[in-house]
C-alpha cells in the first residue's frame, strides 16, 4: 500500500518560490494549488499560469489538484457568472497538468430545502467539466450544503461524475463525529485532507492531537491514496478570503514555515506508528 503526500504549501509561505522550497525540503512531491504570491489560483491569467508551471517543473513538483473556491459562494448568487469562473479554473487545470478540481457545495440558509438546487448546480458544473477533461472533487466544509456525511452521501449519489475529498477537521468543527463520518465515507473518498481539530473548542492542532480520528484513518487504509496536508495551524496569507470563521489554533508558531514543519512531522509520526515507511518519495506499507 502506498500513500503519496501533497500539500497546500501556501500555508508555509505566500511566496510561491518558498512554497516549492518547503515542499522539496520536506520531500513532498505534489501540491494542491490555492494561493500563489498573494493571488488565488482562480485569479491567474494564462501567461501567469504558464510561468508558474515552469517553476513547478524546474522544482520537480507536480500539481495533484487545483484547490479552487468553486462552489464556495451563496447558492443564489449569479450562477451564470460562477460558471464562467468554472471555465477559467478548468482551463487553468490543463495548463498545470492536472485533471482534479477541489470544489464545494454552496452556502445556503436551509439545507433540506436547498438539496435539489445544489444537485442541479453541481451537476451543471460536472457537465461543463467534461468538456475540459477534468473531474470535480467535493470537500466537506463548514456551513455549506455538504457539511455533514449524510449530505455528502446525497451529493455522491445524486450528482453524476463528482468525487469526494474527506476533511476530518471540518467535520469536527461542524459538531460531527469524525469517526462516524470516516465509517460512512472513508471508502467512498478519493483522497484525504490532513487536518485535525479539538471537538470541545474547535482549535486546530497537528494531525493526531485532535478528534479527527486521524490514527484510525491512517490505520484503516486498504488502498493507495494521497494525503494533502492542509494544517491551518497558523493564520496564513489569504486565509480570510477562503474561510469566514476566525482560525483558532492551540499552539503558537513563529512563522508559516515552522507551522508547516510541525504539521509534516506530526503526520510522519502517525504514518510510522501505523507501520508505514518513507521510500522514494512515498510512504509504503
Amino acid at each position: 500500500m502506498k500513500i503519496r503526500l501533497c500539500a497546500f504549501a501556501d500555508e508555509a509561505s505566500e511566496k510561491f518560490s518558498e512554497q516549492l522550497e518547503a515542499l522539496n525540503r520536506h520531500r513532498i512531491p505534489f501540491i494542491e494549488l490555492r494561493g500563489l504570491d498573494g493571488k488565488n489560483v482562480s485569479e491567474l491569467g494564462e501567461k501567469e499560469a504558464i510561468g508558474y508551471k515552469k517553476m513547478l517543473d524546474d522544482a520537480g513538483v507536480r500539481v495533484w489538484s487545483v484547490g479552487s473556491p468553486l462552489g464556495k459562494v451563496g447558492l443564489r448568487e449569479d450562477f451564470g457568472k460562477h460558471l464562467q469562473l468554472c471555465e477559467r479554473v478548468f482551463s487553468l487545470a490543463g495548463i498545470f497538468g492536472t485533471d482534479k478540481i477541489r470544489v464545494f457545495s454552496f452556502y445556503g440558509a436551509n439545507p433540506e430545502k436547498d438539496e435539489n438546487e445544489v444537485v442541479e448546480k453541481l451537476s451543471a458544473m460536472c457537465e461543463l467539466a467534461k468538456k475540459y477533461n477534468v473531474t470535480l472533487y467535493h470537500e466537506n466544509e463548514k456551513e455549506i450544503f455538504g457539511d455533514t456525511p449524510e449530505r455528502v452521501l446525497k451529493i455522491l449519489c445524486r450528482v453524476g461524475g463528482i468525487k469526494s475529498v474527506f476533511d476530518p477537521a471540518n467535520y469536527v468543527q461542524c459538531g460531527v463525529d469524525a469517526g462516524k463520518a470516516l465509517e460512512m465515507l472513508g471508502a467512498k473518498s478519493d483522497y484525504f485532507h490532513i487536518k485535525d481539530a479539538i471537538a470541545g473548542t474547535g482549535e486546530v492542532v497537528p494531525a493526531g492531537e485532535g478528534d479527527g480520528h486521524l490514527s484510525e484513518l491512517v490505520g484503516g487504509l486498504d488502498r493507495d491514496t494521497v494525503f494533502t496536508l492542509e494544517p491551518h495551524l497558523i493564520v496564513f496569507g489569504g486565509y480570510t478570503a477562503i474561510d469566514k470563521t476566525a482560525l483558532k489554533g492551540k499552539y503558537t508558531f513563529s512563522s508559516g514555515q515552522e507551522a508547516f514543519a510541525a504539521a509534516v512531522a506530526a503526520l510522519a509520526v502517525l504514518l510510522e506508528k501505523n507501520s508505514f515507511r518513507e521510500e522514494n518519495g512515498a510512504w509504503i506499507k
